[in-house]
């Protein structure tokens, strides 16, 4: 593998992830990172306030998460200055009408290392007190989640990929890119870069980098979310969960003396810088006011990001099935954040041919192989 060259394109969480993981399994190859923006992580990967979640994503994607939660409990020591996690329970809850998703979200959340449980509406009550008790039919906890330190994950990474002698790009949009023979030529608004295999890390833009490189695209979704930052309620809200209406509907968590809400809105975008949209916060508030009593009245800060997804909503990794040397990272959609060791350790794992590695303990991980979009297989 002496003289390989792998151009990774995107430096959000999941090309970070992926440069560290190749640099780490495949220290002989050359493996640079290009990102389009001036600074890394600028878009969905700098506006998330990820959670460790595991029971809201698909059973391909389960197989990602259990690769990473390892690594983010107790990562490398020389890669972080603190803890990535802090324990955090996520509470979900429900009117009548929807006490069939309940059943569905119990039912999933059975399969877990730390299963769901479900609570009584004292109890609930006692995990996020703002609630209006009248409007609680059911409610379920997730018990062991935390609040991810995004850019302290990032950070890892880059800090990892470095020391492995990885270089970054930034301001290095990738414009075009051909075949020539064995490997690639990339036109960049940074000049002309050759490599052997392309990593296609690129999220909302993955599947505009793989036209511009003549591959097939997968059909790839980004949808925009809208979040701000409210007043807290004025009390100490130590302990409290993040609450969430079980139809994603609205979701609210305290941050210190703030609270972060949404909407949990997923509104169909093109690959843009997104920008928070008014009648999102206005109809999240409307929401959040009817079934608490934190009264929200103004905003102090909004934002948006993209969350994109393949056809199926699992993530695509792997080299494509017509062009080996095109290697995909994309359609991390919600759960990016908390899957990405396991994305980047199956990524390395796959992009020289190789097959996943013990770290997946034989899972069969075909349902996030990207050939599945592919209608001749």
């Amino acid at each position: 593998m002496t003289g390989v060259r792998i151009a990774v394109v995107g430096g959000g969480i999941a090309g970070v992830s992926a440069a560290y993981h190749l640099v780490e399994a495949h220290p002989d190859p050359e493996v640079f990172l290009l990102e389009a923006e001036p600074v890394l992580a600028h878009h969905t990967t700098g506006r998330s306030a990820a959670i460790l979640l595991e029971n809201l994503t698909t059973r391909p994607n389960l197989i990602l998460t259990r690769a990473s939660v390892d690594f983010l409990r107790d990562p490398p020591t020389d890669l972080v200055d603190a803890p990535l996690l802090s324990p955090r329970t996520v509470m979900h809850i429900s009117s009548e009408a929807q006490s069939d998703q309940m059943d569905e979200l119990l039912a999933e959340g059975s399969l877990l290392p730390s299963p769901s449980v479900e609570l009584t509406v004292d109890e609930a009550m006692d995990y996020f007190p703002p609630l209006r008790r009248e409007l609680v039919h059911r409610a379920v906890l997730e018990p062991e989640c935390a609040d991810i330190d995004v850019g302290a994950l990032h950070q890892a990474y880059v800090r990892g990929f470095r020391r492995g002698g990885g270089r970054i790009t930034t301001s290095a949009r990738v414009d075009a890119a051909r075949p020539d023979g064995n490997g690639w030529s990339l036109e960049t608004t940074d000049g002309d870069v050759c490599a052997d295999i392309v990593v296609n890390a690129a999220g909302a833009w993955g599947d505009v980098v793989a036209a511009r490189a003549g591959v097939e695209p997968i059909g790839l979704q980004p949808y925009r979310r809208t979040a701000f930052m409210v007043n807290g309620p004025g009390c100490d809200a130590t302990g409290w969960s993040f609450t969430a209406d079980v139809g994603q509907n609205w979701y609210v968590k305290h941050d210190g003396e703030q609270m972060l809400c949404s909407l949990g809105d997923e509104t169909p975008s093109k690959p843009c810088d997104a920008k928070p949209v008014e009648l999102d916060v206005a109809l999240a508030i409307e929401r959040i006011n009817e079934a608490t009593t934190l009264g929200i009245r103004s905003v102090n800060s909004a934002w948006a990001g993209l969350r994109t997804f393949t056809p199926d909503r699992s993530l695509a990794i792997g080299p494509d099935s017509d062009q080996p040397t095109f290697v995909w990272c994309v359609g991390q959609g919600g759960c990016g954040i908390y899957t990405s060791r396991g994305a980047g350790v199956l990524l390395a794992d796959l992009a020289l041919g190789g097959e996943p590695s013990a770290t997946f303990g034989g899972a069969d991980v075909s349902g996030l192989l990207p050939g599945r979009f592919r209608s001749s297989e």
